[in-house]
């Protein structure tokens, strides 16, 4: 679970961006291994969908702005690792597992399962208040499919869009962004609070009533779906789809290395029931680190979607950002 403050690094550095967005053409980084690598996880031929040009429009600074905790936390390299965690957190609830199962081409598309979470996240972190809430409709309506009846989901039925699937949905991704950007980041702007209570708004628009906006909170909420959790054959199914996906040959490696720092931040209970072995912490501190500053070298310090979003600020003459972290 989420870590306070006082366990951040802001010794490290947070030069490091996520390949979930792009960098600018440079020499270095507009070389075919970071092009193919932008395509694969944008899903975009070119590595540079529409909706992440059109972070350049808008009229306002969005729900967050330059120097929020979220800004930094989505913007960096760490979201891959957290990403990796978030879904096999996920896989530990029998309602999110049957969603996945039965509505989701993660087998068949896992790249496209990606682009589509991607999409959410990026739009709902760097966009204007308008793309948020377009975003988030889609969101809903794509929710609104997503039901079924399973033996393990008492009282057999279940729905993406029920709040209480949806806060575990929630916790998840809170979690998981929060604990790898301690281990693998730099320092969070505000610390770990900051980051909780600022994104508990991209919650609201999903239909989530009182999201956490505390690590405290975070942590107990966590812990109170203690009792609903199980990890049977079709969690573990899940899982070893996780930790092997169908990549490119040279992308296996480097994968590899993410998924085995995942799994180095579970909670003990969490790993045990999902039949993961013990990853030392250490190693996976010394490699991931490592991997993402290479990976940062050759993609870029700066993603594209935040570049768009400042060009966004910029057209507005500067547009100031919410007052998120006094809330």
């Amino acid at each position: 679970m989420a870590r306070g403050a006082a366990s951040e690094h802001p010794s490290q550095t947070q030069g490091v961006q996520s390949p979930l967005f792009w960098p600018p053409v440079s020499s270095l980084a507009d070389n075919s291994m970071s092009r193919g690598f932008r395509q694969m996880v944008s899903g975009d031929p070119h590595g540079r969908p529409g909706w992440v040009r059109a972070l350049e429009d808008g009229a306002d600074a969005g729900m967050f702005g330059p120097g929020s905790a979220p800004w930094v936390v989505h913007g960096s390299l760490t979201t891959l690792v957290g990403g990796v965690r978030a879904l096999l957190l996920q896989a530990l609830h029998p309602a999110a597992l049957a969603g996945v199962r039965e509505h989701s081409r993660y087998r068949e598309d896992p790249m496209g399962r990606l682009a589509g979470t991607t999409r959410w996240l990026v739009t709902v972190t760097f966009g204007d208040l308008a793309a948020v809430d377009a975003e988030s409709a889609r969101v809903r309506r794509m929710h609104q499919r997503v039901h079924g009846g399973t033996p393990d989901t008492p009282p057999g039925i279940y729905s993406a869009s029920d709040p209480h699937l949806l806060r575990w949905v929630h916790l998840a991704f809170t979690d998981s962004f929060l604990v790898t950007h301690q281990e693998f980041g730099g320092s969070i702007p505000g610390g770990a609070d900051a980051y909780v209570r600022q994104w508990a708004r991209a919650a609201e628009p999903l239909g989530l009533p009182d999201p956490p906006r505390s690590v405290a909170e975070l942590s107990a909420q966590l812990r109170s779906f203690e009792a609903e959790l199980a990890a049977g054959p079709q969690a573990r199914e899940v899982v070893r789809f996780l930790l092997n996906p169908p990549l490119p040959l040279p992308a296996r490696p480097a994968y590899a290395v993410l998924a085995a720092a995942a799994v180095s931040t579970l909670d003990p209970l969490h790993r045990r029931m999902l039949g993961l072995p013990w990853v030392p912490r250490f190693a996976a501190q010394v490699a991931t680190r490592g991997l993402l500053g290479g990976m940062g070298v050759l993609l870029g310090r700066t993603s594209p979607s935040e570049q768009a979003a400042r060009a966004r600020l910029a057209r507005l003459g500067g547009a100031p950002a919410p007052p998120v972290a006094a809330e």
